[in-house]
């Protein structure tokens, strides 16, 4: 196999600004199919709300020089930062079953910021004003969703699921109207790309087989060059993206996370989580926890959402067949030899992930039976997911008498393995987090930071999910589900 092509930056400069910028746009070489150039629109009066000042200092940036209100001018789009080329994305999708021809209607790729580490991360203000793919929208945003996507991205990171980040989210100082008056906002999003399934569908619903074939190529480079293969760039596309998804759904599994919007371009080829809309984290543990308003039928419940993620890859298989073979026919066969495989590699980082969840070093023939033994458990009673997990403990039975039994033969698996306990309690507290972005949590920091100004709340929270596995015990009451009685939680999308 031949070494891949290094990109070929033309266009911009990588020299580092005084405030670290150091953009370059490899994604704006691509053919302009995938791509239109878009100036952000400015706004009368933008300020600061939240800056991240440890991603900002991991990206090279001088969180001192950006954190006010210079950062404010750039992070609202009235600036462009040094290198700053900024363009929106073209890409089609399939929204609830159905196909549609997308693009970005309100966020703006400024760049691709080049690490100290030499890494490449995409910069984007969402909210930052209409787009050649606005379709008649405002390209605007609301505060209350741009805090919420702070919060929860921020979160998984900090659980340590691959997502997009959250670098700054600055208000407009003008209003939006989603059936209401809102103030304004601009959303900062790192990722390391925002190439998704999508993407690939769009370049095959054009019928261009080179953009398409370009496309893969670049995507290969830049997110998996270990296995970027000029000859085949459609297979070992298709192979590692199924690869990284089947570990990326598997830890939403875990952590108890429900996406909400699994739309095929809401799934990036990356293997980031993408596109915080409509997300949550369950309560009480239920196979079929849905908290999306409009998603009535249960399409993209918690539990559906392994299967999902494998009929996404199939429509990425579809896009992607003329790079498979010449032979359409032999195009589909490899197609389903890569696809088929999701369940199985799926199911081994379940296994895993939940084997550490638990204690478990070894592996044993009983140990899935184990574990849906126990999720079954936990449905019938209703048990808090994240509570179970962080609470088990071999000196203190369960108050549940149907998972007592179930916890003996559980202390019973643990003495199989050789490590000893004390290792077994450590491998699951670093692996069970005692905190996640509470729903009820979440709200009542949004309500106060939208309705009164006071981020008070809303920064204790962000304080407290930066540790979700070691939470102190003046912050107890995070841990905490909501009270008896709640209504039902629902989310709504942010457009």
């Amino acid at each position: 196999m031949t070494a891949p092509p290094p990109f070929s930056m033309t266009f911009l400069s990588s020299a580092v600004s005084p405030a670290g910028w150091r953009l370059e746009h490899s994604y704006a070489q691509l053919p302009q199919l995938f791509h239109r150039a878009v100036l952000p629109g400015p706004v009368k009066n933008p300020e600061m709300v939240l800056f991240n000042g440890s991603l900002a200092a991991s990206l090279g940036l001088d969180a001192g020089a950006l954190s006010g209100q210079a950062g404010a001018a750039i992070f609202s789009g009235n600036h462009l930062p040094p290198g700053g080329r900024p363009i929106a994305q073209a890409y089609a999708g399939h929204q609830y079953g159905h196909f549609t021809t997308l693009g970005d209607g309100r966020a703006i790729l400024l760049g691709e910021q080049i690490t100290p580490a030499g890494e490449r991360r995409d910069i984007q203000l969402k909210g930052a004003g209409p787009t050649p793919f606005s379709r008649g929208g405002d390209g605007r945003a609301a505060l209350g969703p741009m805090l919420r996507e702070y919060i929860i991205s921020e979160a998984m990171h900090a659980i340590g699921i691959p997502t997009t980040r959250s670098l700054a989210v600055v208000t407009t100082g003008e209003p939006v109207y989603r059936g209401e008056r809102l103030a304004g906002a601009v959303l900062t999003r790192v990722a390391a790309s925002h190439i998704r399934v999508g993407t690939m569908e769009w370049a095959a619903s054009c019928g261009d087989a080179g953009a398409l074939r370009e496309l893969a190529g670049y995507t290969l480079r830049r997110h998996y060059p270990d296995q970027a293969d000029p000859a085949e760039p459609g297979t070992a596309l298709l192979s590692a993206v199924m690869e990284s998804q089947a570990g990326l759904i598997a830890r939403w599994q875990h952590a108890g996370f429900v996406h909400g919007v699994m739309n095929t371009d809401n799934m990036a080829l990356s293997g980031e989580t993408i596109d915080y809309g409509p997300c949550a984290f369950m309560d009480a543990y239920d196979p079929a926890t849905v908290f999306s308003s409009i998603d009535a039928r249960g399409r993209y419940a918690y539990g559906n959402q392994p299967a999902i993620a494998q009929w996404n890859l199939a429509r990425l298989a579809e896009a992607l067949l003329p790079l498979l073979h010449p032979v359409e026919e032999l195009a589909v066969e490899r197609a389903n030899e890569i696809i088929q495989r999701y369940p199985s590699r799926f199911e081994y980082h379940w296994l895993a992930g939940m084997r550490k969840k638990l204690g478990l070093f070894t592996e044993e023939s009983g140990d899935r039976e184990l574990i849906e033994d126990l999720m079954k458990r936990m449905a019938q009673v209703k048990a808090d997911y994240t509570n179970t997990f962080a609470a088990l403990a071999p000196a203190t039975l369960p108050e549940d008498a149907a998972l007592r039994e179930w916890h003996r033969r559980w202390l019973d698996r643990l003495a199989v393995q050789p490590q000893p306990l004390s290792h077994a309690l450590e491998l699951m507290r670093a692996a069970n987090p005692v905190v996640i972005p509470r729903n009820h949590r979440v709200e009542e920091a949004l309500a106060a930071a939208v309705n009164s100004g006071d981020l008070a709340p809303l920064h204790r929270l962000l304080e407290v999910l930066a540790r979700p596995f070691d939470c102190p015990p003046a912050a107890a009451d995070y841990q905490l589900p909501p009270p008896a009685g709640s209504c039902l939680y629902q989310t709504f999308c942010g457009t």
